[in-house]
């Protein structure tokens, strides 16, 4: 197996690992979630919501004919993650420290070389649903 196949697989499953432990917080009402998601106006039902398209992500990171949908989901949640914390929350949330931010930082990384590194999968998806003249 090539480094870059390693690397990348180690990305995908500390992507994904990052994105499924933080569900039990979500899906419990852990207070420090209620906390973050009601500075943000969107509790409970952005903090569920956000939680099953984490579930949904962190699944498809793991599987090789999903990886790169889910690596631009990832990326989408993580954006979003990263752009309340500037805005709203900020670095440090709920008495974390940053470590929301920092993991918030590490998945949007993570998901951007899985995206780039997967980008055949992108086209040949996008040739699927959009088929040109032959």
């Amino acid at each position: 197996m090539k480094l870059k196949n390693i690397f990348t697989w180690v990305l995908r499953l500390l992507a994904a690992v990052i994105l499924l432990q933080t569900l039990y917080f979500k899906f419990t009402a852990a207070p420090e979630s209620v906390l973050i998601f009601s500075k943000l106006g969107i509790e409970p039902w952005g903090r569920i919501g956000t939680g099953c398209v984490e579930l949904i992500t962190g699944i498809m990171l793991l599987l090789n004919r999903t990886v790169f949908i889910g690596a631009l989901l990832g990326i989408g949640v993580m954006l979003g993650a990263i752009t309340a914390h500037l805005l709203v929350l900020g670095i440090s949330s709920a008495g974390d420290g940053g470590l929301l931010f920092i993991y918030a930082n590490i998945v949007l990384f993570s998901c951007i070389w899985i995206a780039w590194v997967n980008r055949q999968q992108g086209v040949t998806l996008i040739q699927k649903i959009f088929p040109g003249k032959k």
